[in-house]
């Protein structure tokens, strides 16, 4: 916005009218116009655009500093696999804000399915849906497996996911020198869908899954039982999968085999402090799902 008090509001001249002198004899006299000279006003400082604008003391610039130089090796970085999904967690997982939407959703009083406006993290519901499809995927593998438990633990925000089915092979891969648990949980880029002369009839195929809900959680453990080597594997990661604890092998006690996976959402991630009820309803509307979509077992 322009400063006009800078300009003069009157461009013309004042002009005045000279009192007439005394008449002499035979001699006419005329009236003459001359030109008061116009008072001399000050000459006025000019202020620059910028402190004319409203500005606060902590907004002021020192002339003396000057702007750091940057080289091309500061402009352009590369990040790790993992410090990319966590810088751009929008890319793997989807938004980590929330929104409203209409959803159906579990009345918590009612038990019952009803349709309602929530708001929810869709990156959170994501790396939710990662575990419980892989529990599912565990039945195309593993035609015996009856059920998937989920126990979702509002007061210590933990969530944990059980399926009955064949457990994870308890051995170290030949090619990779670590157990096949730790494989697949804690290192990008691992799956068993990278056959694509193979029918697909199980959620992945890009080799990230699980391994997002381990990059955005502050705690995540395996817990799985494989009958055929009678052991039982445990292990567990921290710090958003930047801490790996040294897994824990033990021999099988129970001739049941199992994978539970327990997480610990980073809420703060997603802009929240709890498992609040609306995101709870959604997760629990989507065991459901599960449930309902594959046959021959229940939760």
């Amino acid at each position: 916005m322009s400063d006009y008090s800078d300009y003069d509001d009157d461009d013309d001249d004042d002009f005045v009218i000279d009192s007439p002198p005394p008449k002499s004899k035979n001699k006419t006299t005329t009236t003459k116009a001359t030109k008061t000279p116009k008072a001399t006003k000050a000459p006025k400082k000019k202020q620059p655009l910028a402190n004319t604008t409203n500005t606060t003391d902590s907004m002021a610039v020192s002339p003396k500093t000057k702007k750091k130089k940057t080289t091309a090796s500061d402009q352009y970085q590369k990040l790790s696999q993992l410090e990319h999904i966590l810088k751009r967690p929008d890319t793997y997982i989807g938004s980590v804000e929330k929104y409203e939407s209409e959803q159906w959703v579990i009345n918590e009083e009612t038990q019952c399915m009803e349709k309602r406006k929530v708001n929810i993290v869709p990156g959170l519901f994501k790396i939710f849906d990662e575990i419980l499809v892989n529990a599912a995927d565990n039945k195309i593998r593993d035609p015996s497996m009856k059920k998937i438990d989920v126990k979702i633990d509002v007061e210590n925000n933990a969530i944990s996911v059980k399926n009955d089915g064949r457990g994870i092979p308890i051995e170290i891969h030949t090619k990779e020198n670590m157990y096949i648990p730790e494989m697949i949980f804690g290192n990008l880029l691992t799956s068993s869908n990278y056959d694509d002369d193979e029918k697909k009839v199980t959620g992945g195929r890009n080799g990230y899954g699980a391994k997002l809900c381990n990059i955005f959680s502050t705690e995540f453990s395996v817990k799985t039982a494989d009958k055929s080597n009678q052991k039982v594997y445990v292990q567990t990661w921290r710090n958003n999968m930047g801490t790996t604890g040294k897994p824990k092998i033990t021999e099988m006690k129970k001739k049941e085999e199992y994978t539970e996976i327990i997480f610990k959402p980073d809420l703060a991630k997603f802009g929240m402090t709890s498992l609040d009820a609306d995101i709870v309803g959604v997760l629990k509307r989507r065991v459901y799902d599960i449930c309902g979509s594959v046959r021959g077992f229940g939760s």
